[in-house]
């Protein structure tokens, strides 16, 4: 989710970018620490990179926030699962980055606020409720799915919360104002596409484990006894 250019006041432009600096900079470690013993790790990063500025790339105009967000597909719960949530929010802070500076999608005063909703919240989310569901024993497929679904949810509720803040100061309710935001992302086009990302991610992780299971093993990502789909 991208919040638009402007709409942060200072200090929660400065919070936002205090809170996501962190994770940014353990990603930039893990990226150098992994690349020295996984050789295929920085191609994998690059292209993982490159399918999430495309996912998030297509703007949707969310009309009852009056242009203060957009929505689209996010893509970190896909790279979240195969390179670790810290590396995932790194790809997403370059993704969103890039796009502010070059597509005019969301903005420079609002990238700590986009990377703490899709990069942090959605690479966690979509990374837990992936290992949680392989916890269940769950096929692959369904393992994917939830992991793209509960990732976009949380990227969404993580918009919603940066914008409900900002009614505080006019003395009204932060979790009204947080809830109908988010009623608005899910009853609109947000509530399709997360079912949508969670079936693309799901049918991304089969089709890996078919063609190059190996990937999957030597992430870490799967055990040799994982089933790929349900009977």
């Amino acid at each position: 989710m991208h919040i638009t250019e402007g709409i942060l006041p200072f200090e929660w432009f400065a919070t936002w970018f205090a809170v996501s600096t962190p994770f940014v900079g353990i990603g930039i470690y893990q990226v150098k620490r992994k690349k020295r013993s996984m050789p295929g790790y920085l191609p994998l990063v690059g292209l993982l990179g490159a399918a999430v500025f495309v996912f998030s790339c297509f703007p949707i105009p969310v009309i009852a926030l009056n242009g203060m967000a957009t929505s689209h597909p996010c893509g970190t719960g896909l790279s979240a699962v195969l390179l670790g949530p810290f590396v995932s929010v790194l790809v997403a802070g370059i993704a969103l980055l890039i796009q502010a500076l070059f597509l005019a999608h969301g903005g420079l005063t609002t990238l700590g606020g986009n990377i703490f909703s899709m990069g942090i919240l959605g690479s966690f989310s979509g990374y837990f409720a992936f290992k949680m569901a392989q916890r269940c024993r769950l096929p692959l497929f369904w393992c994917g799915f939830l992991a793209g679904v509960v990732s976009d949810i949380f990227t969404y509720l993580g918009t919603s919360l940066e914008l409900g803040l900002l009614v505080i100061r006019n003395g009204e309710s932060f979790f009204r104002a947080t809830a109908e935001i988010f009623a608005v992302f899910m009853m609109t086009s947000q509530g399709i596409l997360c079912l949508v990302e969670g079936a693309v991610v799901g049918f991304v992780m089969v089709f890996i484990y078919k063609r190059r299971p190996g990937i999957l093993l030597n992430l870490g990502v799967i055990r040799n006894d994982t089933k790929p789909i349900g009977k």
